[in-house]
């Protein structure tokens, strides 16, 4: 796996091709709007515009686990964005998320209505809302965020790195795909040996950590991400294994993966939530059926 030939970047560089791979049609070097459109606004005041991917997944899954508390003030509707079609361009989406990425969520318990973006940002702020899943006390708080923001600046590597070059750019690249598996096996590697002391990453306590962090790390050693298991050993990790399997058997973690799911098995994709009764009776098999 070596390039054909050595490529010379140019003295400017300039955009005048896409680059080739799966999400090519929607890469861009410019921010900002390509289209029109508003967004839909459900019956909560909670509005969260996503796709199951793992980023997304970290903001379904803290509303299952805030509502499993009892929280019946986290009812939420949630809509999918299709970002393989340019969904996340659309004005209306553009004006909750400048950055066009999802998860986005709009709070119209304020007046005004409040917009939320960056997954991390989501989770702490419906952590500090419902007073859930963030410790209290400084020490175990900080804990927390240390973890949390540690996920928000590995995972781009993880992701964009080693996802990218390793399943889905349209040429395998030697030095690529070396770069970010060494960099993924030493975070697995710092996850590894910080669950070898904690139950959960933070400690003794399920939080917004281990939210943040299992769509990702939990999902790619349990063979959901880049099917990449074997490539990476990821049996290696004895103590991630244990985390990501007893986080994956939670009832509000099962929920929340199929929220604005739009792949996978029909049994398993819930493409809108606007109640609790739509696991049981929306979910794609269903309606699918019913036709």
């Amino acid at each position: 796996m070596s390039q054909e030939s050595e490529y010379v970047p140019p003295k400017v560089w300039k955009w005048e091709k896409e680059s080739g791979g799966q999400f090519a049609s929607i890469n861009r070097p410019i921010a900002g709007p390509t289209h029109d459109k508003a967004l839909p606004v459900g019956k909560h005041p909670f509005q969260l515009y996503s796709l199951a991917t793992p980023n997304g997944v970290k903001a379904t899954v803290m509303f299952e686990e805030l509502l499993a508390l009892g929280h019946k003030d986290a009812e939420y509707d949630a809509w999918p964005i299709r970002i393989g079609d340019g969904e996340q361009f659309g004005s209306g989406f553009v004006e909750i998320n400048p950055n066009s990425k999802i998860p986005a969520l709009m709070d119209h318990n304020t007046t005004p209505p409040t917009r939320v973006f960056e997954s991390g940002s989501i989770l702490l702020y419906l952590a500090e809302t419902f007073g859930a899943f963030l410790p209290r006390d400084p020490a175990g708080r900080t804990e927390t965020l240390n973890w949390l923001f540690w996920q928000m600046g590995s995972a781009p590597y993880l992701g964009g790195g080693f996802g990218h070059f390793y399943a889905y750019a349209p040429t395998k690249i030697e030095y690529a795909i070396d770069r970010f598996t060494m960099e993924a096996k030493r975070q697995l590697d710092v996850l590894n040996r910080r669950l070898a002391q904690t139950r959960y990453v933070a400690g003794d306590d399920y939080t917004i950590a281990d939210i943040a962090i299992w769509p990702w790390y939990g999902q790619l050693v349990l063979d959901r991400v880049y099917e990449a298991a074997e490539f990476l050993q990821v049996q290696e990790y004895e103590h991630v294994q244990r985390w990501a399997k007893e986080i994956d058997a939670r009832p509000a973690v099962k929920r929340g993966r199929m929220v604005n799911r739009t792949f996978g098995e029909p049994e398993e994709q819930l493409h809108e939530r606007h109640d609790a009764s739509d696991f049981e009776m929306r979910t794609q098999d269903k309606l699918e059926a019913s036709q």
